[in-house]
């Protein structure tokens, strides 16, 4: 009985396991049967076909030589047998189509989807014969017990592109379209621009040569040509020497899914009986598509351009040139003017640095009398003077617009024999000095130990009101040496920092030739002009005015230190005693850095995306800490930072932004940390400029700070002792705040572009607080600086127009920042950022020149009337 019932349970077990074994696939027995049709054009034949059934249609048509007509073949198989598709084979003379149906494509991250209907375009040989009749089958087969399908070969109308003419189009994952083009006699490149009403679903745009096959699926259609993504806009420019035949198809392909043109990626459907291997049905995810194929710039075009950018910057050349030989012109008449009146030789101020108008002290008073000073004390410092007031002077009121009364001292007439004291001693008394010496009464030979050099300092910087002769002690020469380091060190930095910038953009601009995908570069393919290997010669061509210009700069810089050094060999005592202390290191500089804001951008431009605009952006930064250097130097020229340190700020800002570049997209704890850096940045820099250095960051500053705040505003309020300072630091502590703020809040894609404005913001700032501390302090701002204001503002107001005109942007993906190209608007070669690359670099020139001429007034003012702030 145990044998039985074992014998029993292992029949059950048997037959339990033969039931649950899957069908098996029908197999041919033998040899399929082997149907053929002659088959016509525009029929459409419903049909079936199984594993024991082969279906071959045969088709002809008579082919022109000088006329392509294309022809496309449409399926729609009607069962629903996935595991066992319908195969279509299209045998043609000197080319074989196959493809499955249902059509299974993957998307990413291997997704599948399943099309029912497929239609392909058949890739045409050429004929040999004027007329031929052209033979081609199509054979239908499968697997299945039984599956039904319907078949339609049609011709496609249109099928060669004509110049000018837009033709719409539909088109699927599963449908995909490509047409012809053929190039006229006398055109040598091509626009070809596709358009489409609607974003999604995303779609590509192929150019390849007219050979079979041709990749026209959304899995092979990066295999060969140029392509990019499209959302509503793509634009191609074909140059006929890329094409033996003188002709290309136009391929358009719908992609699977939307994620790389910057859509959101499907969810796969929730069921029951659905696998996580199942292909998805997309149903009808169609595109429709306009195409127009355009005629590009001829030769003559690109030479015109050319010569149109070096005629617009040479034309500052022969400008200035003019305005030398003006101002040579007008220093010989006043040379002889004042030799007939008997008076000491003197020059005209000039762009070029040629002389110096008549002081007033030549019309028999101070060219400082007739002006009140803000909130500085006395209406001139001399450097012996200490903290506490000079003696014999007298109180007048002095109102100023907007602010409380403040007081002037002015000195009394019992006092003028003191002239020397108060800052109005005569230059006859000082022509005759040592070139190297300085006006201040306290001279390096006076110094007696290192405890005495730094006690003098913290006495003289520590003043409430500071003339530019307590800060311009030093050595000249060895001022001079400090300054130049900055030269030096940009040029180095110049050197090691293109190199390889510019062997990189030549790697890119390789991979986009060699593999042709267009989505690598962010350019304006709209106004996209190539020559040679370059794909966007116009974007780079555009940057020519930075290096010209700055190159002139340094020329204007050179011939000014010239005379500068001339003066100095004659004694010519306003060389020596008078005027802003020069120093031309800082200007070469910002020459050099303007020249090389031209090469870098142009190498941006070479293949601009996220990854290199730091090249772009990086002496940006350079020119902007530059400035404010200068400008700081201006009347600060002993405590000036150095070169090196300077250098490192620059380079931490450059490193913070490739980080946030990199990194900041997003990321809350990124943005906390620069926002906290940001801030402290700013406090201890404020600290810095309001103490004139004369101050520690040790374990004791807190003990100090605290020790202020309770001497200063607990036990007695006072106002601050340096109010000009502490009202340009407020300001500036504000807009930082408020900027670090905005930046924590918003969190900006464009970091990079986020804190260029943060340096700009800052330079703007301290230039207005510049010139509004000027005109208070009775200075005034001679014809040629007025003119480079004006005409700077001007310019740069324009030049931002055109730059936030956005014609890309490689914050998005590239199919929608092709959304935002646009036609050329100059000259048919130069586009919107074009303009902005011409305006920018003269804005930038003409604020440089700002910069240089700016206090000529002073140039015939002795050093210990000239305030500090």
């Amino acid at each position: 009985m145990a044998g039985t019932g074992a014998a029993a349970l292992a029949r059950a077990l048997l037959a339990w396991a033969l039931l649950a074994l899957p069908p098996a696939m029908p197999q041919p027995c033998g040899r399929p049967e082997v149907r053929e049709k002659e088959a016509r054009f525009n029929t459409t034949y419903s049909d079936w076909v199984n594993a024991d059934l082969l279906n071959i249609y045969a088709f002809n048509h008579s082919v022109r030589r000088n006329r392509t007509e294309g022809v496309r073949v449409s399926v729609n198989v009607l069962s629903d047998h996935k595991d066992l598709p319908v195969l279509f084979v299209v045998r043609q003379k000197e080319a074989v189509v196959s493809f499955q149906v249902p059509l299974i494509l993957r998307g990413q991250f291997q997704r599948k989807y399943a099309y029912q209907e497929v239609s392909r375009t058949l890739c045409q040989p050429q004929a040999k014969a004027e007329v031929e009749t052209q033979h081609f089958y199509v054979d239908v087969s499968t697997l299945s017990l039984n599956a039904s399908y319907q078949l339609r070969v049609t011709h496609v109308e249109n099928f060669v592109l004509r110049t000018n003419e837009r033709f719409s189009f539909n088109a699927t994952a599963a449908q995909p379209q490509y047409f012809k083009y053929e190039f006229p006699e006398g055109v040598d490149s091509v626009i070809v621009k596709v358009t489409s009403a609607m974003a999604f679903p995303c779609s590509v745009i192929s150019i390849q040569d007219v050979v079979c096959p041709v990749y026209d699926l959304d899995n092979n259609v990066a295999f060969i040509g140029m392509y990019q993504t499209m959302t509503k806009k793509a634009a191609i420019t074909v140059q006929k020497k890329d094409f033996p035949s003188n002709s290309f198809y136009v391929v358009v392909v719908v992609k699977t899914e939307d994620e790389v043109c910057g859509g959101a990626l499907p969810y796969y459907p929730l069921s029951r009986d659905a696998l996580p291997d199942d292909p998805v049905d997309q149903h009808n995810r169609q595109k429709t598509l306009e195409v127009m194929v355009s005629p590009a710039i001829t030769s003559e075009a690109y030479v015109r351009s050319m010569l149109f950018c070096l005629g617009i910057f040479l034309s500052f050349y022969v400008l200035t040139l003019l305005i030398a030989c003006w101002e040579s012109c007008r220093q010989q008449k006043r040379k002889g003017l004042l030799a007939a009146m008997d008076s000491p030789s003197l020059d005209t101020a000039s762009l070029l640095g040629h002389g110096r108008s008549v002081p007033d002290s030549f019309l028999g008073h101070s060219p400082y009398d007739s002006y009140g000073y803000g909130s500085f004390g006395n209406g001139s410092s001399s450097s012996t003077e200490g903290v506490t007031d000079s003696l014999c002077s007298v109180e007048v009121p002095y109102g100023y617009v907007g602010q409380e009364q403040f007081k002037r001292r002015t000195p009394s007439a019992p006092m003028r024999p003191l002239s020397i004291a108060m800052g109005e001693r005569s230059l006859e008394h000082v022509a005759g000095r040592p070139r190297m010496d300085s006006l201040s009464s306290v001279e390096e030979d006076d110094y007696d130990t290192l405890a005495d050099i730094d006690y003098d300092k913290n006495v003289i910087r520590t003043k409430q009101y500071l003339c530019v002769a307590d800060l311009a002690r030093k050595d000249k020469r060895v001022l001079r040496k400090k300054y130049q380091i900055y030269f030096w060190n940009i040029a180095t930095i110049a050197v090691f920092y293109a190199l390889p910038v510019i062997q990189l953009v030549i790697t890119y601009q390789t991979v986009v030739n060699v593999t042709g995908n267009q989505d690598i570069c962010y350019y304006n393919f709209l106004c996209a002009h190539p020559l040679g290997n370059l794909s966007a010669f116009n974007n780079i061509l555009s940057n020519l005015g930075y290096v010209l210009l700055g190159l002139l700069f340094l020329l204007i810089i050179l011939q000014r230190e010239i005379n500068y050094n001339r003066a100095l060999m004659r004694n010519d005592a306003y060389a020596l005693e008078c005027g802003i202390p020069k120093h031309f290191g800082l200007f070469y500089a910002m020459g050099t850095a303007l020249m090389m804001e031209g090469l870098l951008s142009a190498c941006y431009h070479v293949c601009p995306n996220y990854t290199n605009f730091q090249f772009d952006t990086s002496f940006m930064y350079m020119i902007a800490g530059l400035c404010m250097l200068k400008l700081y130097q201006k009347r600060h020229p002993d405590i000036n930072a150095s070169a090196y340190s300077a250098y490192a700020c620059l380079a931490l800002v450059i490193f913070f932004s490739v980080v946030g570049v990199v990194f900041g997209k997003g990321n809350t704890a990124f943005w906390i940390v620069f926002s906290v850096i940001h801030i402290v940045a700013t406090l201890l820099l404020s600290t810095q400029l309001y103490y004139m250095g004369r101050w520690k960051l040790d374990t004791g500053i807190l003990r100090r700070i605290l020790h202020v705040l309770y001497t200063d505003c607990i036990r007695q309020c006072s106002g601050p002792m340096y109010v000009d300072r502490m009202v340009l630091l407020v300001m500036g502590n504000i807009i930082n705040w408020s900027l670090a703020a905005y930046g924590l809040i918003v969190r900006p894609n464009d970091f990079a572009s986020y804190l260029l404005a943060i340096g700009i913001c800052n330079l703007l700032l301290y230039f207005a607080f510049y010139i509004i501390m000027k005109l208070r302090s009775g200075e005034r701002i001679k014809l040629i600086p007025l003119l480079c204001i004006i005409g700077t503002s001007v310019v740069w107001g324009f030049a931002l127009f055109f730059f936030f005109q956005g014609l890309s942007t490689w914050q998005k993906t590239p199919a929608e920042s092709r959304e935002h190209n646009r036609d050329c608007i100059l000259l048919d070669f130069f586009d919107d950022h074009d303009i902005w690359h011409f305006l920018s670099s003269i804005a930038m020139f003409g604020s440089f020149l700002v910069l240089l001429t700016l206090d000529d007034d002073l140039d015939c003012v002795q050093r210990d009337k000239i305030y500090v702030f």
